[in-house]
């Protein structure tokens, strides 16, 4: 029995080694969230068992959580890198699938049609703006786009983000007009959500609906352009972490190695 409980030590050791692996590999990654492994013990034990003579088998992973604790602002100067100072996701949609996709990754830039997009042609998510410039709906997105005219025939300059989210599309005759705001999404279990790679998460039943609204509303946070949100990995606490799942795995192997050497002399005894 000693066996197979070192052995579940050690494959936990080894997920662990994994997880701390991908969080040192992503330090630099924009919007990156590390992830933390949690275990819970397995004991042998039923309904007639006597408590009193309970044994350990053994740990198993019962999560790879991620957390999503704020990383640091880098200022970058560009108009349109964004970053969240709160709890929301930027919501982009992929143009040929149309998947939703949810990010803390803020780099976005104007592609060749004039859509604000995450460099991976997904498409930054937005509310239309009335004449008032208030969002008609708060439930409905449409892609981010600039204009390549205004109505006077100028050419599009630039575009800038306010920190409410307000979308300006600048032209070369002086004049700026709002074409949206910014929509931010926020989840109820945001540890439910299923990472898809590229700093971006899709939901699940575990994380819930997305809950849409405006920046700088409750917990949606207001938005900081020229700024991005690096990686939230601190780096010397993944490599005191590493130490310690190195140490569990050389533990639970020396444990395999003595079982052994009792199992051998038990043979010896015998023969």
């Amino acid at each position: 029995m000693s066996f197979y409980t070192s052995l579940s030590g050690m494959r936990n050791a080894q997920t662990e080694l994994g997880a701390i692996a991908h969080n040192i590999a992503n330090v630099e990654t924009n919007g990156f969230k590390r992830s933390n492994v949690e275990f819970a013990d397995l004991v042998a034990n039923g309904t007639t068992s006597n408590p009193r003579s309970v044994r350990g088998i053994g740990a198993v992973v019962t999560e790879v959580r991620q957390d999503f604790e704020l990383g640091a602002i880098e200022q970058t100067g560009n108009a349109t890198d964004l970053s969240i100072n709160g709890d929301g996701f930027f919501i982009t949609r992929d143009e040929d699938t149309g998947r939703t996709l949810y990010t803390r990754d803020g780099a976005f830039s104007l592609d060749g049609t004039n859509f604000l997009q995450d460099g991976l042609g997904n498409r930054l998510q937005m509310f239309e703006l009335d004449t008032n410039g208030d969002p008609v709906s708060t439930t409905a997105t449409v892609d981010a786009f600039a204009p390549p005219t205004n109505g006077a025939g100028a050419e599009l300059a630039g575009v800038t983000v306010n920190f409410d989210g307000t979308v300006t599309a600048a032209y070369t005759d002086g004049s700026n007009d709002d074409i949206g705001q910014v929509a931010l999404a926020l989840f109820q279990a945001p540890t439910g959500l299923r990472q898809t790679g590229s700093s971006s998460w899709e939901q699940t039943g575990l994380s819930g609906n997305a809950s849409l609204g405006e920046p700088g509303a409750g917990s949606f946070g207001n938005l900081l352009a020229g700024t991005i949100e690096r990686s939230n990995v601190d780096l010397a606490e993944e490599m005191v972490g590493l130490i310690s799942a190195q140490r569990n795995f050389q533990a639970n192997a020396k444990a395999i190695d003595t079982a052994t050497q009792i199992s051998q002399t038990i043979i010896n005894l015998r023969t």
